[in-house]
């Protein structure tokens, strides 16, 4: 097969490069351009997609033998991922650009070039594995549960499976790591990512409160407002813009009074529009019911309207399981899931992935949940 390679320039994507051109595939690799100015993008070895990251993935691809080029995709990039990040945060929201950029840019963008000049499929380095399940095409987790990646790939459908290489799904990173240092990659020790590409220093409010002044000038939710106790309605702070906050959030408070019962606050809940944010204990946080739109499924899709399921569902990237039912509205355009037993602290925005055993069913941006009652 004609194969691009993705390569950030970390050891993932170099290693699964190389596995894929030893498998006896034609391999181009190919590094995204996501910055018309990469300067103003994050610098140093705890982000991705940098100037560094652009070079190491050059060097990886000399020492492999495959040909590599630069992607443009800056502009689908800002409208896609970064433009979406802000408004979600804007709407009181907890956006997931890693996941949003493999639907958008990754599996979209990337995937679609690459057909339309005559490659069969994409390899990445993310860990995670298909296999030939009775019904086609499976996405299951990787096999080191500690770097499965499958929860932010769960917005692949099964067009973008099948045109979808994980040549590291099967592996350990240890192994991957050795490996790399086997083959004369210099990568081999690089750190892994763990911060948001586009945040150049790692201080997201500060991003946030610069990027969103210039796109919605004099909107409520930048100004300073009060911080609300839900049981007693008392004032116990200020914040300085409501975009600043998550549900679940514990420090940053800097609550000015004591909670009445001397219990420590949590986000409960962000409204933009009222510039408020609520607190309160954390058992308030305890949520039973979830509720989700836009649901994107990885094969055969759940029935419309038909009796819950069991299933399991990841809440965040790096999440536990939660044993749940889940069920599909009549048209299709929505789900509920009910947790066996509550999580804590879910935001909308989030993605709920759900999964039967290690396949992945399909995924749901979270819109609203509903708690234990208070």
């Amino acid at each position: 097969m004609k194969v691009v390679a993705a390569m950030s320039g970390g050891v993932d994507s170099a290693v699964a490069a190389a596995r894929a051109h030893e498998a006896g595939h034609e391999v181009t690799g190919i590094h995204l351009a996501l910055s018309r100015n990469p300067k103003s993008y994050r610098t140093g070895a705890r982000g991705c997609c940098t100037i560094e990251d652009a070079n190491d993935a050059r060097r990886a691809a000399d020492v492999i033998g495959i040909p590599f080029y630069v992607w443009d995709l800056s502009e689908r990039f800002h409208t896609d991922v970064v433009e979406d990040f802000m408004d979600t945060y804007a709407a009181g929201q907890t956006p997931n650009p890693c996941l949003r950029c493999n639907e958008k840019i990754k599996f979209a963008a990337v995937l679609d070039r690459a057909l339309a000049l005559g490659f069969d499929a994409v390899a990445t380095g993310h860990y995670a594995r298909l296999v030939d399940g009775p019904a086609g095409l499976e996405m299951h987790r990787g096999v080191d549960h500690g770097k499965d990646q499958s929860y932010v790939l769960g917005v692949l459908d099964e067009r973008q499976l099948r045109h979808s290489l994980f040549p590291l799904g099967d592996t350990p990173k240890s192994e991957v790591r050795r490996e790399a240092a086997e083959r004369g990659l210099l990568v081999a020790d690089k750190p892994d990512s763990h911060d948001i590409c586009f945040v150049a220093d790692g201080d997201n409010a500060g991003w946030l409160r610069e990027k969103l002044g210039e796109r919605y000038d004099g909107a409520p939710f930048l100004a300073p407002g009060e911080i609300i106790d839900e049981a007693t309605g008392t004032v116990l702070g200020e914040h300085q813009g409501t975009f600043g906050y998550t549900i679940g959030q514990r420090k940053g408070l800097r609550l000015g009074r004591p909670a009445p019962d001397g219990k420590p606050r949590y986000v409960l809940d962000i409204e933009p529009v009222s510039n408020t944010v609520t607190v309160g204990p954390r058992e308030r946080l305890a949520v039973t019911a979830i509720h989700a739109e836009a649901p994107r499924w990885c094969g055969a899709p759940l029935a419309a309207g038909a009796e819950p399921v069991g299933v399991t569902v990841q809440l965040r990237a790096h999440g536990d399981e939660h044993r749940a039912t889940v069920r599909v509205a009549e048209d299709g355009e929505a789900v509920r899931i009910d947790l066996v037993d509550p999580a804590f602290g879910i935001a909308p925005g989030q993605a709920a992935v759900i999964y039967d055993g290690t396949r992945v069913v399909g995924s749901a941006t979270i819109t609203s949940t509903e708690r234990v009652a208070g």
